[in-house]
């Protein structure tokens, strides 16, 4: 009897709806002490719905769960990450605009340090025209002030803001292309796209200033139908709207860097001789990063390369724990984090022609601007970029923010402060895991342990116990290992829905009692 064909696409949609990874990984384990292997099959992990929708949502689930947790909270979260916290370094009124935020260890000014590993200082003064900051001293907290109603009720509100950029040309209404490609600031809009998380660093720095507490957010950037990113913030306590208004007017983000507005290899490339990278005629090398930054500095009539600011439009709301609001809010919030910009409104089915224009002429802009200083593209402008190697492409960057279905925004779709919910998200997946595994226990299921064959499991040698090691997937092995998963995502499902069966009726759970996860069976690759 011939062996049943099953397509390709049959098995990635019933993976999908059932919740199982459709890009698996396969990794082989040895156990050093018992000399036995076996491969077991990992979620790729991706968090976009158009690679792997059943990651994806788990990836949106978890970060659902961490934005609900932090929000609302009445008291300070654990010690460790209010220390932490505590320790952001947020600058005095009068240092320079380009100093690093520190809200983040990932969140730094890529140039705030020169090559000698002192800290560069371009100004001490805001740029002309900016409004001022309003400024008080910041309190030791984080959560919001409780307020008490005339007839004695207290509350604690929090809320959710929104912010958007500016008009870079009239827009269709409902379409998101602009009226008058030819006359839409392409360029500027890619620059501003490429710097936006910079610029939310900066404008939760000046609302701790403004508000007088160490403010903690939960916030999401995604696109809107034009392609400009705009962010959703979940903040917590109460801080007047008129303060949130002039704080999103005075935020700005200045980039003193070199020129980057004319190309001066157009048609040819910098070539890489001797640990620098030269004219292609001449052979001259091209300034470093350093000492083009240094001829900035000393030009008293030189300008930021770029400025990014806020659009007028900024909508706040109150939002009370426990609400409809507040549960519809966490919802909008993680709305769109499974899809990259250019998927969130893109058609695949019918594709809209002149909106694919208008993405690809954003991403032509986006291709060849810089995005840091360590970018490729800076060649393109005339300066070496900094920490240069062989084989740099203008053109060819390797950050994700110059793809196409990125536009921009590579990274840092959710910003998170240290002191949200008092957890990391690798804690916040652990609590989810316990969920499950306190059921199983209680009705007398053994579950696995999380850190069954940890790399970082250590024998008396002090070296680690199990050596793990990639297996390549090939299609013929796809299906079954693809397969595979779904029996045992159905047997650890079935497992779970009996244990909470039993523990509703008080019967023995229909299941054996053994582990909740057996080992994966090995597979055609191993």
């Amino acid at each position: 009897m011939a062996k049943l064909q099953i397509p390709d696409h049959a098995i990635r949609h019933i993976a999908s709806r059932e919740g199982v990874c459709t890009r698996p990984v396969l990794r082989r384990v040895t156990d050093r002490v018992t000399g036995g292997s076996v491969v077991r099959a990992l979620d790729c992990g991706s968090t976009l719905e158009s690679r792997c929708p059943a990651c994806a949502a788990k990836a949106r689930r978890l970060r659902t769960s961490q934005c609900t947790e932090g929000w609302h909270l009445t008291e300070e979260p654990e010690p460790s990450f209010a220390a932490a916290d505590a320790e952001e370094a947020t600058p005095e009124p009068d240092e320079a605009d380009d100093v690093t935020d520190g809200l983040e260890d990932d969140q730094h000014d890529p140039d705030a340090k020169d090559g000698s590993g002192s800290r560069r200082v371009r100004s001490t003064r805001r740029l002309e025209g900016m409004p001022e900051l309003p400024q008080q001293e910041i309190a030791d907290r984080t959560v919001g002030t409780v307020f008490t109603a005339p007839d004695g009720k207290t509350y604690r509100p929090s809320m959710f803001v929104t912010l958007t950029l500016d008009s870079y040309g009239r827009i269709r209404p409902g379409q998101g292309v602009p009226a008058r490609p030819e006359r839409y600031d392409y360029r500027r809009a890619a620059l501003d796209a490429l710097h936006f998380p910079k610029l939310m660093d900066r404008w939760f720095q000046n609302l701790r200033r403004a508000a007088g507490y160490r403010v903690q957010y939960f916030g999401a950037i995604e696109a809107q139908m034009r392609l400009a990113p705009h962010f959703h913030v979940a903040l917590r306590g109460a801080i007047p709207r008129a303060t949130v208004k002039a704080v999103t007017q005075a935020t700005y983000l200045a980039l003193w860097w070199p020129q980057m507005e004319h190309p001066v290899y157009v048609e040819r490339t910098p070539i890489w001789d001797d640990g620098h990278y030269r004219d292609p005629d001449t052979g001259w090398p091209l300034p470093t990063w350093e000492r083009a930054l240094a001829a900035v500095d000393e030009d008293p009539t030189a300008e930021p390369a770029h400025v990014v600011t806020f659009g007028r439009q900024v909508d706040v709301k109150g939002i009370l724990a426990g609400t409809k609001d507040s549960d519809r809010a966490v919802r909008y919030l993680t709305k769109y984090l499974t899809k990259a910009v250019a998927e969130t409104y893109a058609d695949d089915d019918t594709p809209n022609p002149a909106y694919e224009a208008h993405i690809d002429r954003l991403h032509d802009q986006i291709v060849w601007l810089p995005c840091s200083p360590g970018c490729a593209n800076w060649l393109r402008y005339g300066t070496q970029p900094k920490d240069p190697g062989p084989g740099l492409v203008p053109g060819h960057c390797t950050s994700k923010a110059h793809h196409r279905e990125h536009l921009g925004l590579g990274g840092r779709r959710v910003l998170v402060s240290r002191g949200w919910s008092g957890k990391t998200l690798t804690q916040h997946r652990a609590d989810r895991r316990a969920v499950v595994e306190q059921v199983l226990q209680a009705a007398g299921i053994e579950p696995e342990t999380a850190d069954r064959m940890a790399a970082d499991t250590l024998t008396d040698d002090g070296r680690p116990r199990f050596v793990w090691e990639e297996v390549p997937v090939t299609h013929a092995d796809w299906q079954t290992v693809v397969i595979d998963s779904l029996r045992e995502h159905r047997r650890r499902r079935d497992q779970y829905e009996a244990a909470k069966q039993a523990l509703t009726t008080g019967t023995d759970p229909p299941v054996d009692n053994s582990s909740a996860v057996n080992q994966q069976p090995a597979t055609g690759a191993a």
